[in-house]
């Protein structure tokens, strides 16, 4: 099995975002994860309309200007995934989203390998019961993620991204790789650069991640 097709995993959805009206209707995308999604940057500061799902909100408000539709963030500050998965059917299923994106892999090094493997593969399986769409988020970048820096905290951030993306592979939904995203721009720049804490990206990092989002809703 591999990951969705990124250009025609969503194209039920984008011919929806292209209608306009009368015959358009709502279609709903819910950001589900721990602080980042949430737009927390400098704690306590949460920067709600500098993070990626502001952002995707409106690049795709610019590229389907005729559509209606609604970027709900049930995430939660400093929450793993096994709490994320006990609330997945009252906080988020309980929007009859379209898409459905999960981050958790930076809140996820304090549960370990296996309790994540399960809480998100309840989380995909109960959205796919229901016919939702879903985009796995590997974890951006904390600064143990430095180029040059060999830490016991980088391998384990690495290991979850790992088994991220291997469940978008099992269970074939799409997969923004935000880590290997992050580790791109680290070729020609410093990771700092898109930081504003030492786990929360800044603005620039939120860009990256949205833009990344954003290739899953192809024009053709």
């Amino acid at each position: 099995m591999s990951i969705a097709n990124r250009r025609s995993y969503l194209s039920d959805i984008v011919d929806i975002l292209k209608i306009h009206w009368p015959e358009n209707r709502t279609v709903n995308i819910v950001c589900h994860g721990n602080s980042v999604p949430t737009g927390y940057f400098s704690t306590p500061l949460v920067d709600t309309f500098n993070a990626y799902p502001h952002l995707l909100h409106k690049n795709l408000k610019h590229r389907f200007p005729f559509s209606v539709m609604n970027v709900i963030v049930t995430g939660i500050g400093g929450e793993p995934s096994d709490h994320g998965a006990r609330r997945f059917q009252t906080e988020v299923l309980c929007h009859h989203p379209n898409v459905v994106t999960i981050d958790y892999g930076l809140t996820d090094q304090r549960i370990g390998m296996e309790k994540a493997r399960r809480s998100w593969i309840h989380m995909i399986e109960s959205a796919k019961s229901q016919g939702v769409k879903i985009l796995l988020l590997t974890p951006t970048a904390d600064i143990t993620q430095r180029v040059g820096t060999a830490s016991e905290e980088q391998r384990l951030l690495q290991q979850h991204a790992a088994q991220i993306r291997s469940l978008a592979g099992q269970y074939e939904t799409g997969l923004i790789d935000s880590l290997a995203a992050f580790e791109q721009y680290q070729k020609s720049g410093d990771l700092s650069d898109l930081l504003s804490w030492v786990n929360h990206p800044n603005r620039e990092g939120h860009e990256i991640v949205a833009r990344e989002l954003l290739r899953w809703f192809p024009m053709i």
